[in-house]
C-alpha cells in the first residue's frame, strides 16, 4: 500500500520506518529542508530498533513537497503533536483526492481541523478523517534517522468522520495496522479515548517540583506514585462520564488497564508501562512551559475534554483543577487559549446537530 507520513518527530519517524519493515511503499514529508537532504544524502533509509533487532529499511521518497507525499497516497498518516495540525491541514488540503484516507494517532478531534481545511479550500474531493487514542508506537528518536520502538498497540480504538464512511476508513487503516484497530463510532468518540490529556496532565503538574530541580526526570519511572495513580483514576472517571453522557459504549479504555497485571488488555498491551520505563528513553529534561506534555495534552486536550463535558452536562472539576494551574505555570487562561468547540466552529451547534454532523460530514 502506498501511505504517507507528515512529520519528522518521534512518531512520524517511528510510522515512516515501521511501515516500510511491514513492505508498504512509504513516502516521508517534512518542513526542515536541511534535514530532509541529510536524509535523501543517507539514502532515504532510516534505522529501526525494536525487541526483534535493529532493521535497515529504505523509503520510497523523502520531500519537503506535500503534494509529492500525498500524490496517489491511499492512507495519510499524520502523527504529530495537537498544535501543529492546523498548519499541516492548510497545506494538505488542496493536494487531496477522492477515497484517501487521513489518519490521526492521536489528534485531540484533529479530525474537524482537517475536514475543515479541506472545505475551507474549496476541494470537493471525498476523504475519510480518524483519529485513535495513543500513537501507535511507545517510541524516542535515537539519532537524526534512527528510531527506536519499545512497544507497538495491540488495541488501537478509531472514530471516523463522517462516520458514513468509515467501513472504508477502517479497511484501509487496517492494511496498515492488521488486526490491531477496533472501530469505537464517530471521531468524537476517538476523540474522547485519548490517553494523553489523563495520563500526562497529572504527571507534569504533580511531579512539578522536582522537574524543575533535576537536570533529567522520568515521570513515568519516579513520577508514577501511588497517589498520582489515583488522581489519574479520577480524572480518567470524567473523561468516561463524558463518553457516557454522550451515549458512547464500552469498551472505554480506562488507563487503569495500563498499569494493571491482570483484567482486559490496555491499547499497549500487558506490562507496557515496565517495558516503557525500563527502556530509559522517557528520562528527560523536561521544560514545563514549553513540553508537549503541557501544551498539547493539558492545554489542549484538557481544555477540549472541558468543552465538550460542558456540552455532555458533566462536570469535570478535575479537569478544570489542572488548566487553572498549568495556566498559572505557564501565564495564561488555557481555557482561552486551548481548543474548544466553540474554537473549532462548532460552538453553535447542539447534541443532535453535532451529531448529525459527525455522521454525514460537511454539506457541500
Amino acid at each position: 500500500m502506498k501511505i504517507a507520513v507528515l512529520g519528522g518527530g518521534n512518531g512520524s519517524f517511528a510510522a515512516a520506518g515501521d511501515f516500510a519493515l511491514q513492505g508498504h511503499d512509504v513516502r516521508l514529508w517534512r518542513r526542515d529542508t536541511d534535514q530532509v537532504l541529510a536524509h535523501r544524502l543517507e539514502g532515504s533509509r532510516i534505522i529501526v530498533k525494536d525487541s526483534n533487532g535493529r532493521h535497515d529499511v529504505r523509503l520510497a521518497l523523502v520531500t519537503t513537497e506535500i503534494g509529492d507525499a500525498v500524490h496517489q497516497a491511499e492512507l495519510i498518516v499524520c502523527p504529530v503533536p495537537a498544535f501543529a495540525q492546523a498548519e499541516i491541514a492548510k497545506q494538505l488540503a488542496p493536494h487531496l483526492c477522492d477515497g484517501q484516507v487521513i489518519f490521526l494517532p492521536p489528534a485531540t478531534f484533529g479530525t474537524m481541523i482537517f475536514a475543515s481545511a479541506l472545505r475551507d479550500a474549496s476541494n470537493p474531493a471525498s476523504i475519510s478523517f480518524a483519529e485513535t487514542g495513543t500513537l501507535p508506537w511507545l517510541t524516542r528518536k535515537h539519532d537524526s534517522f534512527e528510531v527506536a520502538i519499545t512497544i507497538r498497540a495491540k488495541r488501537l480504538p478509531v472514530g471516523v468522520f463522517p462516520l458514513r464512511t468509515a467501513d472504508h476508513a477502517l479497511s484501509v487503516i487496517g492494511q496498515a495496522f492488521p488486526g490491531v484497530t477496533e472501530p469505537c463510532g464517530d471521531a468524537l468518540s476517538g476523540a474522547l479515548m485519548n490517553a494523553g490529556p489523563i495520563i500526562h496532565p497529572p504527571l507534569i503538574i504533580m511531579n512539578a517540583g522536582p522537574i524543575e530541580h533535576f537536570e533529567g526526570w522520568d515521570i513515568h519511572k519516579e513520577g508514577t506514585q501511588a497517589a498520582i495513580r489515583r488522581v489519574t483514576d479520577a480524572l480518567d472517571a470524567e473523561r468516561i462520564a463524558v463518553r457516557e453522557a454522550l451515549g458512547y459504549g464500552a469498551p472505554h479504555f480506562p488507563l487503569a488497564h495500563h498499569y494493571a497485571k491482570e483484567g482486559e488488555i490496555w491499547m499497549y498491551g500487558r506490562g507496557s508501562h515496565d517495558r516503557l520505563t525500563d527502556s530509559g528513553d522517557w528520562r528527560e529534561r523536561i521544560v514545563l512551559t514549553a513540553h508537549r506534555y503541557m501544551r498539547e495534552d493539558l492545554q489542549i486536550g484538557l481544555s477540549f475534554l472541558a468543552s465538550v463535558a460542558e456540552l455532555a452536562g458533566i462536570s469535570t472539576p478535575l479537569a478544570r483543577s489542572f488548566l487553572a494551574i498549568g495556566g498559572a505555570i505557564c501565564g495564561e487562561d488555557f481555557m482561552s487559549t486551548g481548543r474548544t468547540l466553540d474554537s473549532l466552529g462548532l460552538g453553535d451547534m447542539n447534541r443532535g446537530s453535532l451529531q448529525r454532523l459527525l455522521r454525514e460530514g460537511f454539506t457541500r
